[in-house]
């Protein structure tokens, strides 16, 4: 064991672990979710890009020397590589405003520098957490300007999965691009389109919320790195802006700039509550299209039954033979997750005081979750659920056969009140439309079959061409 001090008093520290007292305060202060900082691997890479770009400048700047800047990025690197992720053992929620995440980055870098120098953890009379890896630094920048960067790269990996999943309903959009079906409106029947038509719809629905999130990244790009406490760069040597947030930019492949009000940017949480409420906007839609693919398959014999989802899994314990819509279900669920945590995320900006959000850490994970379950459901439901699906062919074609629907193109011919006539007459018997509308006096069969195609009936202007 090795003992650690700060100037509450003395803990003892196992001999294995990276981290220090601050951390293993933390840990005892924070007994919440069970669900620790090594569990967002992003955020771990985020900081220690920070770390390791602090520490250029910091040399270039003569605030800390050129062996204790090359063991601190060489830790870095480690980070950012994978390792020692297990080290990260507070509580993903925590007061304090993420010092306890910050300070428990500094003692695993600080630990696993003073390795590469060939001396034993604990050694900080040579590499300090404190004066050396957060040199420069306060949670208030660090921790907001990590957040950004992680957040930046799960809005990247849900983008790829966006992606995917736009490009399943694209491809079946092309294989049911001649199969007609009957639209419906408010549950009830309303007016030809072809499958590919609708699943066209859901793939442009996928892009459009690509094209928002991409748009809306950037907001992770502005940050406050270098303001320190809070924003007046108080303990920053002159220049170290200009000198940290290149490096940053550079080491980590995000495009970050510096915030214009330093002051503004610590306390001002607004972009994340920006990037929720498009991660809610995104939730929405797949939820919706979820539920458009469950009543879609619904049955097999007593339900809409317009397509067929693959069968994943029995889906009842006691009803052999049985089959959920699993993989849209869990989509749901994940939506229905999602939109709780835009409420929690709009809360804990909110509750912000002066010059500093003590509440970033409950944002940094909602997010977390947020993007991370969003991107493995879309997965999921491109590769368990879309691609393949299946038209049930026959069925569709009966009902094309037997709609009444398709007397609300007549309108424009006839006028409403007659073609309301034909269909009512046409429930009531049983009769096609076009027997309807002959013994009604109103058109003949013949003529009636000529201008209800359904073919015609799926593209604006086509009927009134034919």
């Amino acid at each position: 064991m090795r003992q650690e001090s700060d100037f509450i008093g003395v803990k003892t520290i196992p001999p294995a672990a990276y981290w220090g007292v601050h951390t293993a305060r933390a840990v005892e202060n924070f007994p919440i979710t069970g669900h620790t900082v090594a569990q967002m691997p992003e955020l771990i890479r985020a900081f220690a890009f920070v770390k390791k770009a602090a520490a250029h400048a910091n040399l270039q700047l003569g605030a800390i020397n050129a062996t204790q800047a090359s063991a601190i990025a060489q830790a870095c690197d480690d980070l950012i590589a994978g390792q020692l992720h297990d080290q990260f053992v507070v509580d993903v929620i925590q007061g304090g405003a993420g010092t306890s995440t910050n300070m428990n980055a500094n003692e695993v870098i600080a630990n696993r520098a003073l390795e590469h120098l060939g001396l034993p953890k604990g050694r900080y009379d040579v590499l300090h957490p404190n004066d050396h890896v957060n040199a420069s630094q306060s949670t208030n920048d660090a921790y907001p300007t990590a957040l950004k960067l992680a957040t930046w790269f799960g809005i990247q990996e849900l983008l790829q999965a966006l992606a995917g999943l736009r490009g399943a309903f694209e491809g079946k959009a092309r294989e049911f691009a001649a199969t007609l079906k009957i639209g419906r409106t408010q549950l009830q029947d309303a007016v030809p389109m072809t499958l590919g038509q609708e699943f066209a719809a859901f793939a442009s629905m996928v892009a459009d919320d690509e094209k928002r999130l991409r748009a809306s990244a950037y907001l992770m790009t502005e940050v406050n790195l270098g303001g320190t406490a809070i924003g007046t760069g108080i303990n920053a040597p002159v220049g170290y802006v200009d000198a940290v947030i290149p490096k940053l930019a550079e080491l980590s492949g995000v495009p970050v700039t510096a915030a214009a009000d330093m002051i503004a940017a610590t306390s001002d949480t607004g972009a994340f509550v920006d990037i929720s409420g498009i991660l809610k906007r995104i939730a929405s839609k797949l939820s919706k299209i979820s539920n458009d693919l469950r009543l879609l398959s619904s049955g097999p014999q007593a339900g809409v039954g317009d397509i067929r989802l693959p069968a994943r899994q029995a889906g009842s314990s006691i009803m052999p033979g049985k089959v959920n819509p699993v993989i849209p279900e869990v989509m749901n669920q994940v939506c229905f997750e999602v939109i709780g945590n835009d409420v929690a995320i709009t809360m804990a900006s909110e509750a912000g005081q002066l010059q500093l959000n003590a509440f970033e850490p409950l944002m940094g994970w909602a997010l977390h979750k947020s993007l991370t379950h969003l991107a493995s459901a879309c997965r999921t439901l491109q590769v368990n659920c879309v691609e393949g699906i299946e038209a049930n062919h026959a069925l569709l074609d009966l009902r094309i056969a037997e709609s009444i629907t398709l007397v609300t193109a007549l309108n424009p011919i006839i006028g409403y009140e007659k073609a309301a006539s034909i269909a009512k007459a046409a429930m009531a018997s049983g009769k096609t439309i076009a027997v309807t509308a002959e013994e009604l006096g109103i058109m003949g069969q013949a003529e009636m079959r000529q201008l209800l195609v359904a073919e015609k009936l799926t593209q604006a202007g086509a009927l009134s061409a034919a």
